[in-house]
């Protein structure tokens, strides 16, 4: 009984340390299988984030984005490439151009040289208007370096337009009212409106550039010790009760009349003239210049001869101011410009007329344009036929181009001028030759 009872004990504590055992494996095990699952979770967890499905919100800013990313990409190769075909054509023309411009040399009329002992540096105001560019062509022709100083009232850049770059040339645009510092040998005083609806516009001007001006060039000659050579006017006879007017003769001016701004101004002028020589010892000389036409001429000048070819060219009634029994004398520019330079290089001081002798009346027989009379001009001179014994004396001066020549020529600028459509200008009206330049 007591043996049954043992084994009994045994078997039962046999079952519990199988039981005990079984337990500890079992909770072991599950231990274990948690960790799998925990780490098993861990790792889906994380695959899941890697691979997360966008919304469809998301996937459209995507694709919007990746598409403007894919255009802003196409227009900037697009734009380099014009960029580079445009510049790579540039220098094509470029080098066209270039090429061109080397075949085509800049060309001036015929210059001569002189030594730095015979050339002469000389200031002309007024060297862009009608007489100015004019005497500005021979004065270059001839060798010496010109200044041009113009304010452009009157003058124009196309006048002297082909000497722009020659080194013998210089352009001042200026006001000779205000003093103008610059080193000259000779000066020749042109700069003023001259034709009656030109100084008649701005008469206060007038008298300035005429006395003010007159003074500061003056200043200038005594300072560099220049000859100075100051162009007068017929005008300063008035309405002359002289017929031809020598120049001893004093005039018959009206004071306060509508052309006593450019008279009384060129008078003032004369006496500033001959003040300088006498008190500074400058070297001074005066050209009374009378009626003066041309190539170059103010399209609206004003005068008798640029008003007929004017009128005339474009078959207008042809105005004639008056009774048409006054007289004009006409000298051709380039006798003119002969004049003066011939003036200047002389020895003599005193005035001296410059002009063609022959009087012609404003009357047009047979003319077949209409003809109609106005109102004569106030203070118009009834006749201005000049005595010039002083300038074939003492300069061995007359005018030479017949007025039938001297029209052919005015008129044929005037045919150009009314047809010109362009800038472009080859023609510079000299009877000179023109050669490339080197």
């Amino acid at each position: 009984m007591i043996r049954q009872s043992l084994k009994f004990r045994k078997a039962i504590t046999g079952v519990c340390v199988l039981s005990l055992v079984l337990f500890v494996f079992l909770i072991l095990n599950k231990n274990h299988t948690n960790e799998d699952i925990v780490n098993n979770l861990n790792i889906q967890k994380q695959a899941d984030q890697r691979f997360v499905v966008p919304s469809y919100e998301e996937n459209y800013v995507k694709i919007v984005k990746m598409q403007s990313d894919l255009n802003n990409q196409a227009e900037n190769d697009s734009t380099k490439k014009e960029l580079l075909e445009t510049r790579s054509h540039i220098e094509q023309l470029e080098k066209k151009i270039a090429l061109l411009e080397g075949r085509i040399p800049q060309k001036y009329p015929d210059v001569t040289y002189l030594g730095h002992k015979e050339r002469k540096r000389i200031l002309v105001t007024g060297g862009a208007g009608f007489v100015g560019s004019h005497l500005v062509d021979i004065l270059m022709t001839q060798g010496h370096e010109v200044i041009v100083v113009d304010n452009f009232f009157t003058g124009r850049k196309r006048n002297v337009e082909h000497w722009f770059g020659h080194r013998n040339f210089e352009m001042i645009h200026h006001d000779i009212v205000n003093p103008l510092y610059v080193e000259a040998d000779e000066i020749y005083h042109l700069a003023s409106p001259a034709s009656p609806p030109h100084y008649m516009q701005n008469p206060v001007k007038t008298i300035k550039t005429n006395t003010l001006g007159t003074i500061n060039m003056l200043g200038l000659a005594r300072r560099v010790g220049a000859k100075i050579l100051i162009a007068s006017t017929s005008e300063v006879y008035g309405d002359p009760m002289v017929h031809p007017q020598p120049e001893s003769y004093w005039g018959h001016v009206n004071p306060i009349g509508p052309r006593a701004c450019y008279d009384e101004g060129k008078r003032v002028a004369e006496t500033l003239a001959y003040s300088y020589a006498k008190q500074e010892n400058v070297s001074v000389r005066v050209a009374r210049i009378f009626n003066t036409y041309g190539p170059r001429m103010h399209v609206s000048d004003g005068r008798v001869v640029s008003n007929f070819i004017m009128q005339a060219l474009q078959n207008l009634t042809i105005t004639v101011y008056g009774n048409g029994k006054q007289t004009r004398s006409f000298c051709y520019v380039s006798d003119l410009v002969d004049g003066l330079l011939s003036l200047m290089q002389s020895s003599y001081t005193l005035p001296v007329n410059i002009g063609n002798p022959v009087e012609h009346t404003i009357e047009v027989p047979g003319c077949r344009s209409t003809v109609s009379t106005s109102a004569a001009v106030e203070d118009d001179p009834s006749g201005a036929g000049q005595n010039i014994a002083v300038a074939k004396a003492h300069l061995h001066w007359s005018p030479k181009v017949t007025l039938k020549d001297g029209l052919q020529r005015t008129i044929d600028y005037f045919k150009e001028e009314l047809s010109r459509k362009t800038f472009y200008n080859n023609q510079t009206y000299m009877d000179v030759n023109i050669k490339p330049h080197k």
